[in-house]
């Protein structure tokens, strides 16, 4: 898709890597510039879980990349840096902000070798304001755009961190806007994206619904099935004898109470429901508290319902639909296989695959210096002095 694309990645932890993957996987070359220690993700990685030694938060986020080890504070980085930043197309980074401008790598410095770049830099808050240079984690932007206050009743953590791979994907759409811009203009473009914007974008509809419906903080409060504070009842979790369902909803909620076979239920019309959202919720759960998933689903399923059974990862695995759309994949690691999720979007009917595996620290180091034009005998000398490795 993007084959010409050079994009030069100096990413660490999950939003950056992440971004950097979505283009490896649509082809651009991507070479990652790691420290002499490797990058975070590599060294520790999320919950310590490794795979034949290597971090899975590693191997998730890696794959069809190179890897080259260049240790930024030496005094000839710059020296082994420069013809590789003259030949991409896009330099990204998730540095705290101030970080690169130190070590002479911020965007002036990185246009004025490169004046049509591409410079994509990922931060916590933003670069303006108070909070911008501060660290910025999924969870903290989580609390502070309000997903934590809107997830559940009482506060409650989204499970996964949905804001840095959010981030990750602004943040690859970023780079392919300025890219298609880069074609057809000549141009280069600073592109800049946040986990604040990520964290606010994954709530661009209650947030307007709220600032434009002139709503309080008393009109996210709802009963713990419910599943959103602005959408009508019955939309939710409900827990079952043997499992737990979601109902969404769906243009003929006025006939659930009779598929249920609940006349209680079938009291209710659309004017009662919002009224009285509270005391119907209750009595939805209390119907579907009595029944099993397949009593559910054979009352509800000819009605043409929309709902669908809560699944475990385990489930995932093993799920028809996920499998017929080839969404995990394997790849071997020491004669392991490391489970991973696919790039999520088909292009004329394919996935992208996975062409290599996350590189080995360093891998490429040779083979990207050699091909920038640097000697067998100057990259010798760049390892001698540590400046490579």
């Amino acid at each position: 898709m993007i084959d010409q694309m050079t994009v030069l990645s100096f990413a660490h932890f999950v939003q950056g890597p992440a971004a950097a993957q979505y283009l490896a996987d649509l082809g651009a070359d991507v070479v990652t510039v790691e420290p002499p220690g490797g990058s975070w993700e590599r060294r520790v990685g999320s919950g310590g879980i490794r795979l034949a030694g290597r971090s899975v938060t590693f191997l998730s986020v890696n794959r069809n990349k190179r890897s080259i080890v260049v240790d930024l504070k030496h005094p000839d980085a710059l020296t082994v840096l420069r013809p590789l930043i003259e030949r991409a197309d896009v330099l990204l980074e998730n540095y705290r902000d101030g970080a690169l401008d130190r070590l002479g790598l911020g965007y002036e410095a990185v246009r004025a070798i490169k004046p049509d770049i591409i410079y994509a830099s990922a931060s916590g808050w933003g670069s303006r304001g108070p909070m911008a240079g501060r660290p910025g984690v999924d969870l903290l932007v989580q609390a502070r755009t309000g997903l934590v206050d809107v997830t559940g009743n009482r506060p409650t953590a989204a499970g996964t961190p949905v804001v840095d791979h959010h981030g990750a994907a602004l943040l690859a759409m970023g780079v392919l806007a300025a890219y298609a811009r880069k074609l057809t203009t000549g141009a280069g473009t600073r592109v800049e994206s946040s986990l604040l914007g990520a964290g606010l974008d994954l709530q661009a509809e209650s947030l307007a619904l709220y600032f434009s419906g002139r709503r309080t903080a008393a009109d996210l409060a709802r009963p713990d099935e419910l599943a959103c504070w602005s959408i009508d009842a019955p939309y939710g979790v409900y827990r079952l004898r043997d499992a737990s369902v979601v109902i969404a909803v769906h243009g003929a909620v006025d006939e659930l109470g009779d598929a249920l076979g609940s006349p209680v239920l079938a009291a209710y019309d659309q004017q009662a429901r919002r009224a009285k959202r509270d005391e119907y919720t209750a009595a939805v759960a209390e119907v579907l508290g009595a029944m099993t998933y397949s009593e559910v689903a054979e009352r509800l399923g000819p009605r043409g319902f929309w709902f669908e059974r809560v699944a475990g990862y385990d489930d995932v695995r093993t799920d028809p639909q996920v499998a017929a759309e080839g969404l995990l994949a394997e790849f071997d690691v020491d004669g392991e296989p490391a489970t991973v999720l696919r790039h999520p979007v088909r292009y004329d009917g394919e996935l992208p695959g996975i062409r290599t595996a996350p590189a080995e620290l360093g891998e490429h180091t040779r083979e990207v210096l050699r091909a920038a034009g640097f000697s067998a005998a100057e990259v010798d000398g760049f390892l001698a002095a540590g400046v490579v490795a």
